[in-house]
């Protein structure tokens, strides 16, 4: 179990606002779950261009992807889009 800080990327922000406020809070609340136990989250895992592990999610019609930065104690929350 974590006590990290979540961090949201500006542009998973500005995803949110063009949603309806009940996927909005749906996303928000789901957000903060993660954070607290990232590793039961993950559903798959992509490298970044730094060879980091990402974590990908998919929440309903979502893929969330997201970085336990671990060494940092923050839950990074780095893009979300509409899923395949």
């Amino acid at each position: 179990m974590s006590d990290a800080r979540l961090l949201i990327d500006i542009e998973v922000l500005e995803f949110l606002r063009t949603l309806r406020p009940k996927e909005q809070a749906h996303l928000l609340n789901h957000f903060r779950e993660i954070a607290v136990f990232p590793s039961r989250f993950s559903d798959f895992v992509e490298r970044d261009s730094a060879g980091r592990r990402v974590d990908v999610h998919i929440f309903g019609k979502f893929a969330i992807k997201f970085w336990d930065d671990f060494a940092d104690r923050h839950v990074k929350i780095l893009d979300v889009h509409l899923a395949d």
